[in-house]
């Protein structure tokens, strides 16, 4: 994509497009959340994984600067329009998720949009939202095999989910959504 074009109207509709379907998803997807961090804390890494959509199909459709920051946001929004309780998640997970897809991508200079980038910056994005939630669920506390799934899961999560978005961006790509 040239770089003129990089936020150009259609790259700003894709975002907002791929934002508006995966925030409703994630609006959906918000009772597994409750689920996960109430009964079934191990399982929570595969449930947020989740989050890494958005970015990961806009990068994918895109391949371009700033469209998984500005998807996650524009997700995070029509996410917390319908499950406002859960504001301030969607809003930390559109910063921490898209911030690191943004980062990965800048620290290759946007230049490489192999699957390994993206599942690079998935496995990373898992690393760094366990580690906080590691301690607000207290994982220590928890049987070993259960505190080793909770680990495993958190970047087997996002792996998995950007497998998925990368299926989504490749048929979007494939459907002639980059058109000039």
């Amino acid at each position: 994509m040239p770089k003129n074009r990089v936020l150009s109207t259609r790259v700003l509709l894709i975002c907002a497009a791929v934002g508006v379907a995966t925030g409703l998803v994630s609006a959906g997807w918000a009772g597994l959340h409750f689920v996960a961090a109430t009964g079934a804390i191990p399982l929570y890494g595969l449930v947020l994984g989740f989050h890494v959509l958005p970015g990961v199909i806009a990068q994918q459709v895109l391949r371009a600067p700033w469209v998984a920051l500005i998807t996650h946001a524009i997700s995070a929004l029509i996410g917390l329009a319908f499950v406002p309780a859960m504001a301030g998640r969607y809003l930390l997970a559109a910063a921490v998720f898209g911030g690191v897809q943004e980062g990965v991508s800048a620290l290759t200079r946007y230049r490489h949009w192999e699957p390994w980038r993206f599942l690079l910056s998935s496995a990373v994005t898992g690393v760094v939202i366990a580690v906080p939630l590691w301690f607000a669920f207290d994982v220590a506390g928890l049987p070993a095999w259960s505190a080793t799934g909770f680990g495993v899961l958190f970047v087997i999560g996002p792996v998995a989910w950007t497998v998925v978005g990368l299926a989504i961006g490749n048929a979007l790509r494939r459907a002639g959504v980059i058109r000039v």
